[in-house]
């Protein structure tokens, strides 16, 4: 399997428990002035990147530049979706109270990781695809604390919370449900960063096994990268989870010696796992 470069050292950090991701049926994924879905546009502002320190520099009018390769620098076919776009993310993450953010448990495993990214809202393609990302410095953040965090091998339970350096602005937290469990067969939505891609929403997909106390399983077209990524209950758009494991990302083309999308039938394949957000007991204080 093609790694992606930019994720090499963070997938083999927790290859065991965090599998990758794929497309199930049609590749529902759109940038966000691609979505005809004006909620989805809504709850994507509340969404962020996982970029490392070393990719995003300072600029004298208080912007920051992004920087990265793009899928098919790494190995990816030309022709394959999103090819050209810049892969710069290593996880997402999604905003639960002006300072906390909420991502996977094996995308910040210390306080170092904590340390060595910022948090980026913004990194997306909102009216037409570009070329260069110049981030306002208002929309950058810093991991400060890790306020709850578990990566369980037994139970498969991955989440982190963390708390950003400051209240975060002009975004508003997500509502997430606090008890009970999503429906069987509902429908559902991710919104994330799939292969370290500008916001990507991916809809068109639906729970598939509810039956796990810690996480369920959907059909959602994810990616490495998409770690972390809310998922959405289509009706009620409300957080239900957060996107941690799921079935290989690519493929090998021998024709033409690169890499694609792995695509599996709506029901088959093992699915996409994403941990249940009511696991995370310190969210029940900021139920609003």
């Amino acid at each position: 399997m093609k790694i992606i470069t930019g994720l090499m050292l963070l997938a083999l950090s927790f290859h065991l428990i965090a599998a990758d991701k794929v497309v199930y049926g049609d590749d529902d994924r759109k940038d966000i002035y691609d979505s005809p879905n004006p909620i989805y546009k809504i709850l994507a502002v509340s969404t962020a990147a996982m970029i490392s320190n070393l990719q995003v520099s300072l600029q004298t009018d208080g912007t920051s530049n992004i920087t990265g390769g793009t899928l098919e620098e790494d190995g990816v076919c030309s022709d394959a979706r999103f090819a050209k776009q810049m892969v710069a993310a290593n996880c997402s993450g999604f905003l639960v109270g002006e300072n906390l953010l909420v991502t996977a448990g094996h995308c910040i495993q210390s306080m170092n990781d904590c340390g060595s990214y910022k948090w980026v809202f913004g990194f997306s393609n909102d009216a037409g695809e570009k070329s260069s990302y110049s981030i306002p410095a208002i929309n950058i953040y810093t991991c400060t604390k890790i306020i709850s965090r578990t990566l369980d091998r037994n139970t498969m339970n991955d989440y982190a919370l963390v708390q950003l350096d400051r209240k975060v602005e002009r975004r508003a937290p997500l509502k997430f449900r606090t008890s009970g469990k999503i429906s069987d067969t509902s429908g559902i939505v991710v919104i994330g960063h799939p292969s370290g891609l500008p916001t990507k929403i991916s809809d068109g997909a639906n729970v598939r096994d509810n039956k796990n106390k810690y996480f369920f399983q959907g059909n959602l077209d994810t990616f490495g990268g998409n770690s972390g990524s809310a998922v959405f209950d289509t009706k009620t758009g409300l957080v239900e989870g957060i996107l941690v494991r799921g079935e290989r990302d690519y493929e090998g083309d021998p024709v033409q010696n690169c890499t694609r999308p792995k695509v599996c039938k709506m029901n088959e394949c093992r699915g996409e796992d994403v941990t249940r957000i009511t696991n995370i007991k310190e969210l029940k204080s900021f139920n609003r």
